[in-house]
């Protein structure tokens, strides 16, 4: 999306409502305002929109639409997955097995997940174990992929292990993680008795939804977190649970009225989650369409980035053994004081984040870090997405502004990296 005044580049973060988005909204608002629990019309109208909404949102990932409960977005379905497992692991009596030090104090549930996580995975995890309530390994990623190894995963599992969780793709590099691969094997995996009768196994699809096509079946996963403001939908969202009528665990969280079948009491939010099925619904029609134009004006913008400052510019996680988003970016100027928070205080233009936009803008990202990027080129590092409406014209105009904050940043530095005529 462009205007005189900006371009906007970080898509990654949040997005805008699609205009038959907000129709939706807005009309839902208006006329099917009743509660949904009620009887007569209006309330039958709002119930029969989210009925629709719940069709839509599972079409998008291949899914049933009893699979699907909404929610308020995905830290509330990352915390609401990872209790689920916590609880599932007492009452399913695995509290009989032992981790590896045979201590019965140490009778936890165990957690396996990457150290590529979001906040509202990683963060919540780090609370459980130092709270005493459960165990987690964090597996590491490969420098050389940049993904997290399916070997590494397997080797991390003990007996009372209840779930692992590895997002989809990643939020900064755009890396897609091997799911599919992780899941099936560890579906494969032949537990002994005493131990953890089943691995729950879940994913935090938040980038990949609207980007490229996802489909629980092809995974194999038990839980996928769906995040609404990330595809062109309202701050809301929804977690998927496999055939959660059939023995898939999934406790509440909190209690109240019998909305969405007692596993998430409150009156529905009709208006949000209407635009939330409408988002879901352009993402079945068009992603085949969605994809492409991603691929196009992201590999243009790469191209020009290295066609522009040459030896300067340094892709972070363009790994040729890993699959990227086709709408991400990561890349840093090579050399002193071009961190990446002072490029995009100098940029007139532009609007893009250095990563993660709940992380702080002025240090190194320990995604960066993680995957093996050297610290200086971390602390450099720029993230740019590009959405559905970005054009090549929005590239270039980016890249100019690029070439005059670098110029600026660089002056009278004598830095020989600087391209010649800056």
């Amino acid at each position: 999306m462009t205007s005189k005044a900006s371009v906007y580049l970080d898509y990654n973060a949040t997005t805008p409502l699609e205009p038959d988005v907000l129709t939706a909204i807005h009309d839902t608002l208006r006329d099917a305002w009743g509660n949904p629990s009620s009887s007569y019309t209006q309330g039958q109208r709002a119930k029969a929109i989210i009925h629709e909404a719940r069709g839509n949102v599972a079409s998008m990932i291949g899914a049933k639409p009893s699979d699907i409960i909404f929610t308020s977005g995905g830290t509330e379905g990352n915390n609401w997955i990872l209790d689920t497992a916590v609880k599932f692991f007492h009452d399913d009596g695995s509290q009989d097995c032992k981790g590896n030090t045979g201590d019965p104090k140490k009778q936890l549930p165990h957690f396996i997940t990457s150290n590529l996580e979001h906040d509202s995975i990683k963060l919540v995890l780090e609370h459980m174990v130092a709270a005493g309530v459960a165990e987690c390994t964090f597996v590491s990623a490969s420098e050389l992929s940049g993904r997290v190894e399916v070997e590494d995963v397997l080797s991390a599992v003990r007996p009372n292990t209840v779930m692992v969780t590895v997002m989809l793709a990643n939020n900064e590099t755009g890396v897609i993680q091997p799911i599919s691969e992780i899941f099936s094997q560890v579906r494969s995996l032949k537990r002994q008795t005493g131990e953890t009768s089943k691995i729950l196994l879940h994913t935090d699809a938040a980038q990949a939804l609207g980007k490229v096509k996802v489909d629980v079946s092809d995974i194999h996963v038990d839980y996928l977190t769906i995040v609404g403001h990330k595809f062109y939908a309202p701050r809301v969202g929804a977690i998927y649970v496999r055939d959660i009528d059939k023995g898939t665990p999934l406790y509440p969280l909190f209690f109240g009225g019998g909305q969405e079948r007692n596993f998430r009491p409150g009156t529905e939010n009709g208006g949000m989650i209407a635009g939330l099925g409408k988002a879901a619904e352009l993402v079945v029609r068009n992603i085949d369409a969605y994809e492409k134009h991603l691929r196009d004006v992201r590999d243009y913008l790469e191209e020009e980035l290295e066609r522009e400052f040459g030896d300067m510019i340094h892709i972070n996680g363009k790994f040729k053994t890993s699959q990227r988003l086709p709408n991400t970016c990561n890349f840093s100027f090579k050399g002193k004081g071009l961190e990446g928070h002072k490029v995009l205080n100098k940029a007139s233009c532009i609007q893009a984040s250095v990563g993660a936009a709940c992380h702080a803008q002025n240090r190194a990202s320990p995604i960066l870090l993680a995957i093996g990027i050297p610290e200086d080129i971390a602390r450099n590092a720029l993230r740019f997405s590009v959405g559905r409406e970005t054009s090549k014209s929005d590239i270039d105009i980016a890249i100019r502004d690029l070439k005059t904050c670098v110029q600026a940043l660089t002056l009278g530095t004598h830095d020989k990296s600087v391209p010649d005529g800056y």
